[in-house]
């Protein structure tokens, strides 16, 4: 890669900082974890160690905000199909099901195991809880959802049982995953 530069010293960090999270996820999803080291990232992003290290730490601080970014935008795009469907019971099902599927993709591997913990990992978890209350709470004021059940509670259901999605061998049973927690939520 040539060297990074832009107009602007706030533009090139942002560059050299991106091309930084790229290049890492890039050799650590072709090499895996253990087989990628500074020296390398430093040399397939096309800058010096020394520069790496005044944007880094070290690898897992890298790997760790590649995540937050990705996180970031897994929330964003949950955020829009849920917006798209049409009335509360709708948004709910696209968004879990898009969930669902998110889960089903990235889990299950060494990098995830990594970067499933800590404070990161724990806000977006959060952030992720609060939508799909605020979802439930609104299908259940619209005769949706279940209402004998706290849409705190719910959520946490929901939440639990999305995760079985990452051990499941097919998108088919992904889908199936899905119907049977709504199945759950129905008003009863």
């Amino acid at each position: 890669m040539p060297r990074l530069w832009t107009h602007t010293i706030e533009t090139h960090r942002h560059d050299v900082r991106e091309a930084i999270l790229d290049t890492t996820a890039s050799l650590v999803a072709e090499h895996g974890l253990l087989s990628v080291t500074m020296s390398r990232i430093a040399e397939e992003t096309g800058i010096g160690r020394a520069t790496l290290y005044k944007y880094f730490p070290g690898v897992e601080a890298i790997l760790v905000a590649w995540h937050e970014v990705q996180i970031a935008r897994h929330l964003h795009e949950l955020a829009e199909v849920g917006s798209r469907a049409g009335d509360p019971r709708e948004r709910l099902e696209t968004v879990l099901r898009t969930f669902a599927l998110k889960v089903h993709e990235v889990h299950g591997t060494e990098l995830a195991a990594l970067l499933h913990q800590g404070d990161h990992f724990d806000r977006a978890r959060q952030q992720l809880l609060g939508f799909i209350r605020d979802l439930l709470a609104e299908a259940a004021a619209s005769g949706d959802v279940r209402n004998d059940i706290t849409a705190d509670e719910l959520a946490n259901y929901c939440m639990h049982a999305l995760e079985g999605a990452a051990s499941l061998p097919s998108k088919a049973a992904v889908r199936r995953l899905v119907t049977v927690i709504l199945d759950g939520l129905r008003v009863r």
